[in-house]
């Protein structure tokens, strides 16, 4: 897979892929008798020496929830933020030290229910300039990155069956190196990886 290396065709790739309908095709959600609290989260590209990689952080292990988790930087739309791509880009700068002003946005994803109550829009951003990740304590125990050509290829993401609350349901993985990315992080970059199947069939 050739994904250019150029920074225009990036940001026109990820409109595209953002603005993709996808099939409904069974991602394990659990449904809910409650609503859904707004929340945002930031897929971050940077530019290596290998070409685009996304943003990725380990949660800590002492929090309540999710710790030790892989997921995006995000959370919460709080009472301030105007939309939710400045939540996750409230949240970016928070957690992982990255400012605002270093981030074009390119695109917002469809909303994704996640089974702990929340609506979470992925916002799609790319990273301007070079900048020095500095982890939260409170929050972030790693920083690192994972290759846009693993994340756009559907064959790698893996389905594991699970139940909860007497309801049998399947989430998906994606593996790199010694990170397992799995739950509503991975289910978010295999809609990416599926709406560029569509595009660029294997």
């Amino acid at each position: 897979m050739q994904i250019a290396r150029d920074e225009h065709a990036l940001s026109q790739l990820m409109q595209q892929l953002a603005a993709t309908p996808l099939p409904a095709d069974g991602e394990g959600l659990l449904p809910r008798e409650r609503g859904y609290k707004p929340a945002a989260v930031l897929v971050l590209w940077q530019q290596l020496a290998d070409g685009w990689h996304v943003v990725l952080t380990r949660r800590t292990p002492h929090l309540r929830s999710h710790g030790g988790q892989i997921s995006f930087p995000g959370g919460r739309l709080e009472d301030g933020d105007a939309s939710a791509a400045e939540a996750a880009l409230r949240e970016a700068e928070e957690e992982i030290g990255v400012p605002p002003t270093a981030v074009a946005v390119l695109a917002e994803m469809a909303e994704y229910q996640t089974v702990t109550g929340y609506a979470v829009t992925p916002v799609l951003g790319l990273l301007r300039e070079a900048v020095t990740f500095r982890p939260s304590p409170d929050e972030v125990d790693e920083v690192f990155s994972v290759p846009l050509t693993l994340v756009l290829d559907v064959r790698y993401y893996e389905r594991h069956a699970y139940e909860r609350d007497g309801v049998r349901g399947h989430y998906y993985s994606l593996r790199h190196g010694d990170y397992f990315i799995w739950g509503a992080t991975a289910a978010m970059l295999r809609r990416l990886a599926l709406a560029y199947h569509q595009h660029y069939p294997h």
